[in-house]
């Protein structure tokens, strides 16, 4: 499935970009531009970032899972993800921050 238009990135070239980026460091806080960064693209228009941050989520989770990792140390993290999943989704509105009026 194609998750971002603009590059034609798939959801599976994310979730092994996401599988390789954790086998370096499995802490890290893995970010939309952190994986963009890469696969040698960049955001364009960005709408696609909360998705890829919703598989970075599920893919973080399944890599954790396989490893049998601490309770305690997902919740930190993941925790980190949904701020970040937060700041992408909340603020912005088809590219018109909250509050914006046209007249």
């Amino acid at each position: 499935m194609i998750t971002c238009h603009c590059n034609i990135i798939t959801e599976k070239e994310i979730e092994q970009t996401i599988v390789s980026l954790l086998d370096e460091d499995c802490w890290q806080l893995i970010v939309p531009m952190k994986v963009y960064h890469a696969l040698e693209k960049r955001g364009k228009c960005c709408r696609c970032f909360p998705n890829v941050v919703d598989i970075i989520i599920r893919t973080t989770d399944a890599y954790h899972a396989r490893f049998d990792r601490a309770e305690s140390d997902m919740i930190y993290y993941r925790s980190k993800l949904l701020e970040l999943r937060n700041h992408y989704t909340e603020n912005v509105y088809e590219r018109q921050p909250k509050g914006h009026r046209a007249a």
